[in-house]
């Protein structure tokens, strides 16, 4: 028996970095790209290398490129890691795994460090894989809190739950991560929303002006935790302005959603320094009549633009600064 599993890339359409401190979002996922397993029974357990994984290299100058796109560490750790929080899941919960060992490897074509959730979504499919050949059911909700588990737990890599939630949902989904719902049920409350009621969409990005989230979050969460004003504030009102697009969304009105877009990015530069090239990125399209905010930590931005001529000029002009324009695929063919 050969397993397949998938999982996309996603875009935050609004409210992040909300995310990580009881705030709220909306994300969509990202069908255009994918992070797939494959896993097999085999005589001995074996996690496979990617192409990001390899240590041979044909100059220097092939080194630092593979590393500045992937970093130092591949996606071998992601595997290892979310194997490892599978088992301690399935063993504080009760369940019995059966003794036969597998081979599993990975492969992705998500642009890095975009912001596009490329790491998590590796994680998630590895994670599918393994409920599949061990016939064991994750709901949604906890394969999204499993998998965050893998980042922040096991990885200390610093993570909020949205990008895991739209994920293990797909499609388009609306998070509250109220801290009382969390005390009450241990996730957010999460509400599936048509993406046909979304206005058109574009994605943009590049690999040359990524940050990483490590260095968004880390100043970021020191200053909530002591109730710095302005963090706080800042927090309340990127879930505001979630609430706001979702009920545009639900009503009818996603048409109208361009203009909250736009403030949760401004509000963002207002306490982050962001670099020229992402701020040229968002200053390009927004000329052309597009709305702009980052989908994640930088490096990607996503937006709400009208009609074929505008997405055509999105196309040209952010082309010449070495960004990529996509329509993003969220529904499955045949839905």
């Amino acid at each position: 028996m050969v397993i397949h599993t998938a999982s996309f890339p996603r875009a935050g359409l609004i409210g992040n970095p909300s995310d990580g401190y009881h705030g709220k979002t909306i994300s969509f996922i990202v069908r255009n790209f994918s992070a797939k397993v494959t896993l097999w029974e085999s005589p001995e357990l074996e996690i496979q290398p990617a192409r990001r994984d390899e240590m041979i290299f044909g100059s220097i100058s092939d080194l630092v490129e593979d590393t500045r796109n992937f970093g130092y560490y591949g996606g071998l750790r992601l595997l290892k890691a979310s194997v490892k929080c599978f088992h301690k899941y399935c063993r504080e919960g009760g369940f019995t795994l059966h003794n036969q060992n597998f081979t599993i490897r990975y492969r992705s074509d998500i642009p890095p460090h975009v912001g596009m959730a490329g790491s998590s979504a590796i994680i998630t499919a590895c994670i599918r894989a393994l409920m599949q050949f061990y016939g064991i059911a994750i709901v949604p909700p906890i394969l999204a809190n499993l998998a965050l588990s893998v980042e922040n737990d096991e990885l200390h890599i610093p993570a909020g739950l949205q990008d895991r939630v739209v994920q293990a949902y797909e499609g388009v989904v609306f998070m509250d991560f109220a801290k009382d719902h969390f005390e009450i049920t241990g996730h957010g409350a999460y509400e599936e929303l048509d993406p046909a009621s979304l206005p058109p969409l574009y994605v943009a990005f590049t690999t040359q002006l990524s940050e990483g989230t490590e260095v968004f979050h880390n100043d970021i969460r020191g200053r909530f935790r002591r109730k710095d004003a302005e963090v706080v504030a800042a927090m309340a009102e990127w879930a505001e302005l979630t609430q706001q697009t979702r009920d545009l969304i639900v009503t009818g009105k996603g048409d109208q959603i361009g203009t909250l877009l736009d403030r949760n990015f401004d509000l963002r530069k207002s306490l982050y320094k962001i670099s020229e090239g992402n701020l040229k990125m968002v200053a390009t399209a927004r000329s052309l009549g597009a709305s702009a905010k980052f989908t994640g930590s930088g490096g990607a931005i996503v937006g709400v633009y009208e009609g074929e001529d505008m997405f055509t000029s999105l196309v040209d002009k952010l082309g010449q600064q070495g960004v990529q324009v996509i329509k993003p695929m969220i529904e499955a063919e045949g839905q």
